[in-house]
């Protein structure tokens, strides 16, 4: 999973300073209905017709937690109505045992169930990582009509003690929609799709996505790559993002080599509207064969293209691990009482750490860059607890207040990928890195062979050096800060500053503007008088912005001013319309950008010239 904080969030902080399936009912087989054609009040109605039951009583479950993203969602709270059948049509007594499960009474005799499911987009309250909101990757939209995002988790649940029985999901939908997924569709109806699963978590791994078909397909050395696009105004089109995500993922199965063998990826990409009902969490989510990305309409080209960089290649990177290397708390994942296991700097450290050396590695990104994302890496892990352990976190990371330090797996996961990787470089003359190491664990385990979470680590230091051991017992269990500097210089890399420039409305997440309340009115702070932006076109505090360029904004648009600002340039001719005192006027002058000093790193030492180049580009 990778999550994406955007700018956007501080509008946030404005405003706050074929219904029944009649198949084999007594067969070892779950037949699930998904009725997308007749949509009321905004629920989809599921139909799931059970294997043989043995039982008295059954319990079926929706999850209260999936894979990949390690926070409660009680998916189950999204589903109302629930009932129960036998074969005569009679009602069977349901008794709803929490958010997420239903127990059923006289299970044998048990014919079909049905029930109504609303969806998450709806739900979200904002942007950010405080709120209880369910990850818009990781969730479901009902747009009837439009658009469908089945993360079958959220419509599809499981019976008791059957995780291991085969689904057979049929989805009927309106002709104009198409399906997108990895799944193969067994039914040549316009209106119907039938995809088969050997088990529940099969199913889960694989999300669909319903909406005006608009999708490219093309191959990359022996993958078939499928990327399908929803854009509410037609502003994108798969099209017009494919030969980004193709030089890209070009890259990462050239990067990636023999350690990759998945013969189908897909790529759903839904664009939100910013609409109060619509997602606010904006980032992607993994599968075995797919990756669900949410992004807001309204970036750029540019911004959009550069986030589906950092969020796709992050899921693919996932490939590896844990969906190949991974331990028996995810092989056998409990969708209900689920239990974490300790190695979330692999899982997601060691993805992210990937996710940007491939980009070095094959010549997407210059060293500069690399050491500039290394350096905003370290500075931004100092602002998370840098001597919780990191096992103890993972096991935990359901509660608080290790949940509080979940982000940390995208800055010091990665830093700690990059410290093994230096190690085993250097211990091997150049010749073997971090990704040597993470083939060798494909071979040792893999997809049907979880490990034990407490034997990982002798198993890594078996494959690679006594001095990764240390490491990882030091600074990943142990409580003590990695000293980045240490390893840096192994491969001849120091500190450097850099003249950075910033955005001339926020730096970080403090903004230089506010909002009106009454109007939606962008308004300069008072405190933000002296910023060089504003102090060069005489702008003062409590002025408001109406336009630039021409273009007009306010609180439903501003995302666009913040992102747009981004690709402006030192002296740039700017024309503002502002309105000071009650009265309009037109504000000309030129762009000057707030400039500070930033960390950064720099190659300076020649006689480690060679292992540094096997780091990068080995």
């Amino acid at each position: 999973m990778k999550k994406i904080l955007y700018t956007l969030a501080l509008a946030v902080t404005f405003w706050s300073c074929k219904t029944g399936s009649t198949g084999a009912a007594k067969s070892n087989i779950v037949e699930v209905n998904i009725n997308l054609t007749d949509v009321k009040d905004d629920k989809v109605l599921v139909t799931v017709t059970p294997p043989a039951i043995k039982t008295d009583e059954i319990v079926y479950s929706i999850p209260k937690t999936v894979p990949g993203t390690y926070s409660t969602d009680n998916y189950g709270k999204y589903s109302e109505d629930f009932k129960a059948f036998d074969a005569k049509g009679n009602a069977l007594t349901v008794k709803r045992l929490d958010d997420n499960s239903w127990s059923i009474s006289n299970a044998k005799s048990l014919k079909k169930i049905t029930y109504l499911v609303n969806d998450t987009f709806d739900t979200e309250k904002g942007t950010g990582f405080g709120n209880d909101d369910v990850f818009s990757p990781a969730g479901t939209n009902i747009d009837a009509g439009k658009n469908f995002m089945l993360n079958t988790h959220g419509f599809v649940g499981y019976f008791q003690d059957k995780l291991d029985v085969p689904y057979k999901v049929t989805v009927t939908h309106p002709e104009t929609l198409w399906g997108a997924t990895s799944m193969t569709d067994e039914d040549a109806s316009n209106t119907s799709d039938v995809f088969k699963t050997s088990r529940y978590a099969i199913l889960v791994e694989n999300p669909i996505m319903y909406s005006k078909p608009d999708y490219t397909t093309f191959n990359v050395n022996g993958m078939d790559i499928l990327i399908a696009v929803y854009s509410p105004t037609g502003k994108y089109t798969a099209e017009s993002i494919t030969p980004e995500m193709k030089t890209m993922m070009t890259a990462q199965k050239n990067f990636l080599g023999k350690v990759n063998s998945t013969k189908k990826y897909t790529v759903l990409l839904y664009l939100s509207s910013m609409a109060k009902d619509d997602a606010h969490g904006f980032g992607a989510l993994e599968h075995p064969t797919a990756t669900t990305v949410v992004l807001p309409e309204s970036m750029p080209k540019e911004k959009l293209v550069e986030s589906m960089k950092d969020v796709v290649s992050h899921e693919f990177f996932h490939i590896v691990t844990p969906l190949t290397i991974h331990s028996k708390e995810i092989q056998y994942f409990d969708y209900n009482a689920p239990k974490m296991s300790e190695h979330l700097w692999m899982y997601e450290g060691v993805t992210e750490y990937f996710a940007n050396l491939f980009q070095i590695n094959q010549g997407l990104i210059d060293e500069a860059e690399f050491y500039t994302r290394i350096a905003d890496k370290i500075e931004q892990a100092k602002g998370l607890n840098d001597t919780m352990s990191f096992t103890v976190m993972s096991k935990n990371v359901l509660e608080q207040p290790y949940k509080d330090q979940y982000l940390n797996v995208y800055q010091k996961g990665a830093l700690i990928g990059m410290c093994i990787d230096i190690i085993i470089r250097e211990k091997s003359n150049g010749e073997r890195g971090i990704l040597d190491l993470m083939h060798k664990l494909s071979n040792e385990y893999g997809i049907e062979k979880p490990f034990n979470d407490d034997e990982l680590f002798a198993k890594i230091t078996s494959l690679t050096y006594p001095e990764v051991g240390e490491f990882l017992n030091k600074y990943v269990a142990g409580t003590t800060p990695i000293p980045y500097d240490f390893y840096l210089a192994k491969v001849g890399v120091t500190k450097a500053t850099e003249k950075k420039s910033g955005n001339p409305f926020i730096k970080g997440q403090t903004p230089y503007i506010t909002i009106d309340k009454a109007t939606k009115e962008i308004t300069v702070r008072p405190d933000s008088e002296s910023i060089e932006f504003f102090k060069n076109l005489n702008l003062k505090g409590g002025d408001k912005i109406l336009a630039v360029n021409n273009k007009s904004y306010n609180l439903d648009n501003i995302y666009d001013l913040i992102t747009e600002s981004e690709n402006w340039k030192e002296n740039d001719p700017i024309t503002l319309k502002v309105k000071r005192g009650g009265k309009e006027e037109t504000v000309k002058g030129t762009v000057k950008l707030p400039f500070e000093e930033a960390e950064t790193f720099k190659a300076t030492d020649a006689s480690k010239e060679k292992l540094k180049n096997a780091w990068l580009k080995g």
